[in-house]
Order: structure tokens, then sequence, then C-alpha cells
């Protein structure tokens, strides 16, 4: 399993949201490239990136800095906010971003989907954000009516990379990772699952870190990194140590 820093970007500025809502909102950093390049030195082996006023807009909002975050660090970056075409997907792949994630298109445009993994096959993320047993959409102002199984077994098969499971209720909050849900998902689809939200402290690593053959592959941190809950360098150290999941 490995630990991967967020990075969320509004108004160009590094920031978190809680539970998903726009309107409470901390800015951690007015230069998200800088931000990259402080976790890229102390080990981060993947950087997750998300376009938050592209994921209300529909379309990119901060490309021109997802960009710049791309070409300042040497390992992958993962993209995901505002991306529903195809030209989209293809802008970001030539930028250099390793894998795009794909939310709100899932639930809406299926057939971009699974356009985009066949054209990109190992290269395309499914997120999947839940509030409760729902799956949400549009920047998480959208519920629906999907459990975050069906959507994810719907997709089983389709070339993704993997599925990034984030409980809403949790984001933020550093009330701890939701293990359970986490677990019954990545247990019962064949898709590799990247957990999110809710991450505290190292002792949710470690949560983790205990579920063996589930196929948990790794774990987006955010505020508590950013608020010095977490030190990166001991948490990557950690994985490392244990071994894959």
């Amino acid at each position: 399993m490995i630990v991967i820093p967020a990075i969320d970007i509004r108004g160009g500025k590094c920031v978190r949201l809680l539970q998903g809502d726009f309107t409470r909102v901390t800015v951690y950093g007015d230069d998200p490239v800088a931000v990259a390049d402080k976790w890229r030195s102390e080990g981060a082996t993947r950087i997750h990136v998300v376009d938050l006023d592209g994921s209300k807009d529909g379309k990119p909002v901060n490309r021109h800095i997802i960009e710049a975050v791309v070409r300042a660090v040497d390992v992958p970056v993962q993209v995901g906010g505002g991306i529903r075409h195809m030209e989209t997907v293809e802008e970001y792949i030539a930028a250099g971003v390793a894998s795009v994630v794909l939310g709100t298109a899932a639930l809406k445009d299926r057939n971009f989907v699974l356009s985009a993994c066949l054209r990109f096959p190992g290269r395309i993320i499914l997120g999947i954000d839940a509030r409760g047993d729902r799956v949400a959409a549009e920047g998480w102002l959208e519920e629906t009516g999907y459990s975050p199984l069906e959507i994810a077994r719907s997709y089983e098969g389709c070339g993704l990379e993997a599925l990034v499971y984030t409980d809403i209720g949790r984001d933020g909050m550093q009330t701890g990772v939701n293990r359970e849900s986490t677990e019954l998902l990545a247990r019962s689809v064949g898709i590799p699952v990247i957990a999110s939200g809710g991450v505290s402290g190292i002792a949710d690593i470690e949560n983790l870190l205990s579920i063996r053959g589930a196929g948990i592959t790794g774990v987006i941190v955010g505020k508590a990194l950013y608020e010095g809950k977490i030190d990166l360098t001991e948490a990557i150290a950690l994985c490392r140590r244990t071994g894959p999941a």
C-alpha cells in the first residue's frame, strides 16, 4: 500500500474542504506546485490532484496549474475534477498526467468511461464518492440512487487502473478512515481500491495495513498532512516495512 498526498485546487490555491462542502474551505497554500514538490521531497511516490473548481463547473478550470505540477515533480500524478470529455483526458495524458480520475462521468456517460479505458488501458481511475451508502456526483453536490458497490461492479473487467473510494462524511474531518466500507468494497470487486477520507494519523494507516489480501493498494491523505497530524516520511516507511497489501 502506498500513501498518496492530496492536493485540492480551488481558485488557484491549495485547499481542503470539510465533508465536500464548498462553503467550509481552508486554504493551506498559495502555490500548489510548491506543495507538490514538498510532498515529493518527503518521499511521495504518487500525488493526487483535484480541480475542485472543475468538479463544480464540469470542465477543467485549473489545468494550467495542474500541468505545472506535473512538470515540477518526477513522480506520477493522478488528476480528477471536471473531466467529462475524451478531449480533456487526451490533453491531460499528453501533458504527462499518469492517471485520470473519472467520477461524475462514470454515472452520467458510461460510454465515455468505457472508451477512455479502451483508449488508455490501465490509466483510468474510477472515483467513487459516497455520502452514506449513496454515490454523489457533480463535485459532491448531487446525490444519486446508486450504491458504491453497484457502480464498482458495473465497471469490472473494463480495464480500470483502480477505484478511489471516498467517504464524503469523513473527508477533511480527521475522524478516521471508513475501514468497514473500504474493505467491503475491496473484497467485493476485482479492481484495486485506494482509500480516501477521514485519515487522522498513523493509526489509520496501520488500520488499513492490517487488512490483508483485500486489494487496498493505496490511501489518499489530505488534511492530516497539512495540519501535521501525520508525518509523510514515517507513513511511507511504515508501508514499506509492512510489504504488499
